[in-house]
């Protein structure tokens, strides 16, 4: 498969975002190689993922739904490190990243390959049945809500597919360790073996055999 074009990777280094350039290369390759399907998104702040995603989706035959309720976690709210007072929607008072996925889309023109899902993964998962044969999860990282995304939505991985999982850290002194400890999970269930590492980004290949969590 051919590596991301130039067009799209100066439309994901210009947009806001949380990816190192060696992470986003690996998810990139990652995602590349994963079965044509459905893919999902679990996390998208301003699209910066989403267009390294897109990218490999159109290139691989896919389709990508990238999910969010746009307002930010804990460490992008007001007096928090990461928050953005341009990311702020004068209307509501609130952060607001939906308009910025849309230009980051625009400009990337990924439309056709990649649909936006506003809401929580508490709302999406009473409903979501499809079937994934790519999952990147890089929502919040409250241990609470990490957990929930793993069981919420890695049941629907296909054996043979692809779980990504960022920011993971094993050191706690490096950063939280609510992602680290969703991957402990998948690899102690069984149904996930680890194929790639990259800085905070680990790759993981769901099994053959029936779910098991």
């Amino acid at each position: 498969m051919p590596p991301l074009s130039e067009d799209l990777a100066a439309v994901a280094s210009a947009t806001t975002g949380f990816l190192p350039e060696d992470e986003a290369r690996a998810l990139y390759d990652a995602a590349v190689s994963a079965p044509a399907g459905t893919w999902l998104e679990v996390g998208t702040y301003c699209g910066k993922s989403t267009v390294h995603l897109g990218g490999a989706a159109r290139a691989a035959g896919a389709q990508l739904v990238t999910l969010d309720h746009h307002r930010g976690s804990e460490e992008n709210q007001p007096g928090w490190e990461w928050h953005d007072p341009s990311l702020v929607d004068p209307y509501t008072g609130r952060l607001e990243t939906l308009p910025s996925l849309r230009h980051t889309l625009w400009d990337a023109g990924l439309d056709d390959v990649v649909t936006a899902v506003v809401g929580s993964t508490q709302q999406v998962a009473r409903w979501w049945t499809s079937p994934l044969t790519f999952l990147f999860l890089d929502g919040n990282h409250t241990e609470e809500v990490a957990q929930h995304d793993y069981a919420a939505f890695a049941r629907y991985v296909m054996p043979g597919a692809l779980l990504a999982v960022h920011d993971v850290f094993e050191d706690p002194a490096d950063g939280g360790r609510p992602p680290y400890n969703v991957v402990l999970r998948a690899l102690g269930s069984g149904a996930f073996v680890q194929e790639q590492q990259c800085g905070s980004l680990r790759v993981l290949r769901r099994t053959a055999g029936p779910w098991q969590d």
